[in-house]
């Protein structure tokens, strides 16, 4: 696997700090990891984006973004109202396809969820991914109603001949209701791909360093780390 794409069910899920979190765990075996935005969307010039935070959280990665759009929209949105050229499906393959060639790992991290637009044509992340072939990261949120989206987007992914890797829980809070217990069991049912970790809430807040030594515990081995999705389900009584 040298591309991973990382989607949301929605948007502030934890992408960006589940994308974070696999860069380090890639650093830490030794892995060179390249991670790529889109398409930034409400962020001004000059202010760091989704791939500046994943690289001070993570470590010695190369950060890539393709457009930056200072309205937090849908980048096709966003990229209209601002007078700009949107990124299309193949820019996201073509760049990935790059730093691929020079990386042992290259995230690709969406905008939004899977099917949000990039250009008036439609395109999407999932489109890159089917161009690249690419395995895509569903990352979800813990609480009531993420059945029904981690549900249709891994159908959606399906549909299109796409692998979904998995599910990472983005956030998953200190004192998890039953609805949060519940889905542990329930996430990897609905999506038909295994749990692959769950990043404890605020975890973007910690020092680089603690992040970066914390990360392999949040994430399962298929994304380089050695949380066990087992013995999570008995501690949080799931």
């Amino acid at each position: 696997m040298t591309v991973l794409m990382i989607t949301g069910t929605g948007t502030e899920v934890g992408k960006t700090v589940v994308t974070a979190a696999v860069a380090a765990a890639a650093v830490a075996a030794g892995r060179s990891v390249a991670v790529l935005k889109a398409a930034q969307t409400g962020v001004a010039p000059g202010e760091p984006g989704d791939a500046e935070e994943a690289g001070r959280l993570a470590g010695p990665v190369t950060i890539a973004e393709l457009a930056r759009y200072p309205e937090p929209l849908a980048p096709a949105t966003a990229a209209r109202r601002a007078g700009l050229a949107p990124v299309r499906p193949d820019d996201v393959a073509d760049a990935a396809e790059k730093l691929a060639a020079s990386h042992d790992l290259v995230l690709v991290e969406g905008a939004g969820g899977l099917l949000v637009r990039f250009d008036a044509a439609g395109g999407t992340l999932a489109d890159a991914a089917g161009t690249l072939g690419a395995p895509v990261l569903i990352v979800a949120p813990a609480g009531l109603g993420t059945l029904n989206a981690t549900e249709l987007t891994a159908r959606e992914l399906r549909a299109r001949g796409l692998v979904p890797l998995g599910v990472v829980i983005g956030s998953w809070p200190a004192r998890p209701d039953l609805a949060a217990r519940c889905n542990v069991t329930d996430l990897p049912d609905v999506a038909g791909a295994p749990l692959l970790g769950a990043v404890p809430a605020g975890a973007a807040a910690r020092a680089p360093a603690g992040f970066r030594t914390a990360a392999r515990s949040w994430l399962a081995p298929e994304v380089g780390g050695t949380w066990d999705a087992e013995e999570f389900r008995r501690r949080e009584g799931a």
